[in-house]
């Protein structure tokens, strides 16, 4: 692999074909999957990896606003995409672009269906979201009927598939919470199936629900932060391959007597004699102030170098004291060692966040 000559994001295809085929390998062979792609795929490239799931046999997308599903479309993406939390802003966009919206609540259903009978459009996928416990979106159990009402007669839409979050999939400690998510949902499905007289598949399972629940992963599952590799418990995480590695150089090393500071605010001031690196990437880039002052390392030549200082907005110090390195080495911010979950972790958060937060200035490389 080759080092790298400034900051860039490296994005492993070979790591999610290995984690693809690894959480297929945790499901019935019918089973369908789904995989998120929201926020440019969670730090990455949208299109080029959904343009190589398109490649391992994937199902479907799903993304969380529809100018995300738009951009795969007109990157020539055609594998069904269901945009997780439209807006009725956007309704003309999604139909327009063949994009299949969740359906949350009364008024959502309500606004997509004059949109689609404005645009007659006939038997047009919808997926309707049920709240089961985690109460961001969703419709209520106690909708069920309300819904076969509006549906009645109206030939506009037709629901493609059912489906639920679950809230604490990832804690074992919450196993009787989850278990009564996944009872209510499978309570409200066969309600609706009955009433709609036709089936739509249902899905509930997320990455950890994959791993912990496999009992009910119906007719399809969806995975996102599983794809990049990382399962929410460390020995499925041995199991994964991180996605996204964060790489950068060193610009320029210098000598810090003692009492000498280092960076704004002085904030780091030298006991000793120490030597400093500085970093051509900073908070603009994702690698936020909270990760200063000694909170996280980074790697250089396979040992650990701390974060010195306040992170700057396009500059990062660290300390190679007892590191033989020079101007124009490769530094490791987070890969296999740190992880994005261990940098994370110095920061008092999680993968998730860390790698959606990469800013787009990063340049990404395909490896």
């Amino acid at each position: 692999m080759p080092k790298a000559t400034e900051t860039v994001l490296e994005i492993d295809l070979s790591a999610l074909s290995h984690n693809f085929k690894y959480l297929k390998s945790r499901l019935d062979p019918n089973t369908k999957f789904l995989a998120v792609v929201k926020a440019f795929a969670y730090g990455s490239d949208a299109i080029k990896i959904a343009e190589k799931l398109v490649a391992l046999g994937v199902d479907y997308f799903a993304v969380a606003y529809a100018n995300e599903g738009v951009a795969l479309r007109n990157a020539g993406i055609t594998t069904p995409i269901l945009v997780l939390h439209p807006q009725p802003v956007n309704f003309n966009s999604i139909i327009a672009h063949g994009l299949e919206p969740s359906l949350y609540s009364p008024k959502v259903l309500r606004f997509f269906l004059e949109t689609a009978v404005k645009k007659r459009k006939e038997a047009y996928p919808v997926h309707l979201k049920f709240n089961t416990g985690l109460n961001r979106l969703g419709f209520g159990e106690n909708d069920v009927d309300y819904i076969i009402e509006q549906l009645a007669d109206n030939a506009a839409i037709k629901v493609k598939s059912v489906f639920s979050h679950l809230a604490a999939s990832e804690d074992i400690r919450e196993k009787a919470f989850t278990q009564n998510q996944i009872a209510v949902f499978k309570k409200i499905t066969e309600d609706l199936q009955d009433k709609l007289g036709y089936v739509p598949f249902r899905h509930v399972l997320n990455t950890s629900g994959i791993i912990n629940y496999p009992e009910a992963q119906f007719e399809m599952v969806r995975s996102g932060i599983g794809l990049y590799g990382f399962g929410n418990d460390a020995a499925i995480d041995m199991e994964l391959r991180p996605v996204a590695a964060l790489k950068t150089v060193i610009s320029q090393l210098h000598k810090i007597a003692p009492n000498e500071s280092v960076g704004y605010n002085r904030a780091f001031s030298a006991k000793k004699p120490r030597v400093t690196a500085t970093l051509p990437l900073g908070h603009a880039d994702g690698i936020g102030r909270h990760f200063g002052n000694g909170k996280a390392y980074v790697s250089v030549k396979g040992k650990q170098a701390p974060i010195v200082g306040n992170v700057c907005m396009d500059m990062i110090m660290i300390d190679v004291t007892d590191i033989d390195c020079q101007a124009g080495d490769e530094v490791v911010i987070f890969g296999q060692d740190p992880s994005a979950e261990t940098f994370a972790s110095f920061a008092d958060t999680i993968s998730y966040e860390l790698l959606t937060g990469i800013s787009q200035r990063v340049k990404r490389v395909l490896i």
